[in-house]
């Protein structure tokens, strides 16, 4: 099995949101990606892109079979951080290599841009991503729960205040 990991560009989009698909499947969650190709081309490659990608490409077909997609985050605590959104390499390249490569990938640029810390998250049920993660060195932190609203729950509770 013969990849490319580098940056990705606007051109690996198509291939991007494929994974977000497949990712949501084994996530089972389909329904809740509400993202666009078109959105995802102009948030992460527009004027004001908001976050950066390293994918993997297969060397024989050009296609994007993995991708680590990240932004930078703040901490009061720490400073300045990574976010790894997503780390997903599609199901038929799995056990290759590629995951670890592009999180190697994405750890040197933290290093390298000085970042203090990075973060994930992962599903408490996926114990194959928590087995490579706890590979890596990472820490577990059962402490913190993940907080969340979506828009129209943000609308909801905005509009019941007297702004």
């Amino acid at each position: 099995m013969s990849f490319i990991i580098r940056h990705g560009d606007e051109a690996d989009v198509e291939g991007m949101f494929r994974l977000v698909r497949e990712l949501a499947l084994f996530e089972r969650a389909p329904e809740q990606v509400v993202n666009t190709e078109h959105i995802l081309k102009k948030d992460g490659f527009g004027k004001h892109s908001v976050y950066k990608v390293i994918v993997a490409e297969a060397a024989d077909t050009g296609d994007i079979i993995g991708m680590a997609l990240y932004y930078t985050a703040y901490s009061t605590w720490k400073g300045k951080m990574f976010f790894l959104d997503d780390l997903v390499v599609t199901e038929k390249y799995r056990r290759y290599g590629i995951g670890r490569r592009l999180m190697n990938e994405f750890l040197r640029e933290a290093r390298d841009v000085g970042v203090e810390q990075v973060r994930w998250q992962v599903l408490e049920w996926n114990e194959p991503a928590i087995a490579f993660y706890k590979s890596l060195g990472a820490e577990m932190d059962a402490e913190w729960i993940t907080c969340k609203m979506s828009k129209g729950e943000i609308g909801g509770y905005l509009d019941t205040q007297k702004l």
